[in-house]
């Protein structure tokens, strides 16, 4: 006996709404992109290719002098480049520390039962309805009577961990098999060895979602360094362009290009986690608990 499937034609309403659908996340994918799009190319053209009107998308020739002079700084003192090192060591820090103490914590809160576990989760929570405005001058006058103005433990030790973080890993963590971590210990694994060894490998959509969205925050922190520092070598990558955006003799492609550069290390984290990311993104979606 011969059987047919003939395929289903959608139908014209349905055809409308997909291609209404596509229109509209192009659309909104084009006003995204299109600021990043001119950051790039007004990186690569003279000052006064920038301000002109209509704006030219597409450079002429490529205008390196202004990544040289981003770079140099205005005043030829190569500080950015120290600039640069001291935001990735704070937002590497920041993001290394977080992700492991977060997930420790996400971790003994989804899989030990004590008694209070629902309290402090209820409490750590909490610490997520305020804002950092509310308690930065109590965390600047911490700093200031330990010691650690214009330093990295000072831009480092209040960001160590977050609410957020910990709420990730838990909401991850919970739907984990228990029957995995019963096996590991019925071997003999210690607790802390169930934790490196089998949870943190099978958390990584979760751990690079962390870790992304807490780089991403760090680097572009601009308050708290702001507060903290004050000399030119511990400033950061936000202060930095502040800077350079305010001085006399700055030009428009040379701003773009300080910009760009400071966007790099984001595109190279995303990218390089963006498998992990987008897998964490959907998994995490469908979770409860």
């Amino acid at each position: 006996m011969m059987t047919i499937s003939i395929a289903k034609k959608k139908k014209p309403q349905s055809l409308i709404v997909d291609i209404f659908i596509w229109f509209f996340l192009i659309g909104f994918a084009i006003i995204i992109l299109a600021p990043l799009a001119f950051m790039f190319t007004a990186s690569l053209m003279p000052s006064s290719d920038v301000m002109r009107l209509p704006y030219p998308w597409i450079p002429k020739s490529f205008y390196w002098q202004n990544f040289w002079q981003a770079i140099r700084g205005n005043d030829g003192s190569f500080i950015y480049i120290r600039n640069i090192i001291n935001s990735v060591i704070v937002a590497v820090s920041i993001t290394l520390s977080t992700v492991f103490l977060a997930a420790l914590t996400g971790y003994g809160l989804a899989k030990f039962p004590f008694k209070g576990r629902n309290v402090v989760f209820l409490l750590i929570m909490t610490t997520m309805m305020i804002p950092f405005e509310a308690i930065m001058i109590p965390l600047y006058l911490i700093v200031t009577n330990f010691g650690w103005q214009d330093s990295y433990i000072g831009l480092i030790v209040p960001f160590l961990t977050n609410a957020f973080g910990v709420f990730l890993m838990r909401q991850y963590l919970i739907t984990f098999p228990d029957e995995v971590i019963d096996a590991a210990r019925i071997d003999g694994a210690s607790e802390f060895s169930i934790f490196w060894r089998i949870i943190i490998p099978n958390s990584m959509p979760a751990i690079a979602t962390l870790a992304i969205l807490t780089f991403r925050s760090q680097w572009d922190n601009l308050l708290w360094p702001l507060l903290v520092v004050q000399s030119e070598e511990m400033k950061t990558i936000p202060l930095y362009i502040i800077k350079f955006s305010t001085e006399k003799y700055t030009n428009e492609g040379a701003m773009m290009a300080v910009a760009v550069i400071a966007s790099l290390p984001m595109f190279v984290l995303f990218f390089t986690l963006s498998k992990y990311f987008l897998s964490g993104s959907s998994l995490f979606s469908s979770r409860k608990g």
